[in-house]
């Protein structure tokens, strides 16, 4: 089987991808990007011992020790749900980008 070659490009916007949630695993992004999974984890540790991409952090758990107001719920939700929408623009843009390098790819 011939070996694929991606651009520095995708690679970076690949590993940007799973750097981006915490809750993302590297099977799931490179299902989503049609990677296989350790290729996109060989990227990830590249790009972190070159000092490219930082270390993936780890999701926050609050206590609830303290009453919760129906403000700081809704700055919660609102505040994930702006991360959501950075993720999907994110996502969004990385598929534009390999859909336009794989369309060039083509030799009708």
């Amino acid at each position: 089987m011939a070996m694929k070659a991606y651009s520095a490009e995708f690679k970076a916007d690949a590993v940007a991808l799973y750097v981006s949630d915490p809750s993302r695993t590297y099977a799931s992004v490179a299902r989503d990007l049609g990677v296989n999974a350790e290729t996109l984890r060989l990227w990830v540790r590249q790009a972190q011992a070159a000092g490219t991409a930082p270390q993936k952090a780890r999701p926050v758990k609050k206590s609830s020790d303290a009453p919760v107001t129906s403000d700081d719920v809704l700055e919660e939700e609102n505040k994930q749900l702006k991360a959501r929408i950075r993720e999907l623009e994110l996502e969004r843009d990385i598929l534009r980008r390999a859909a336009k390098y794989f369309a060039g790819e083509t030799n009708w």
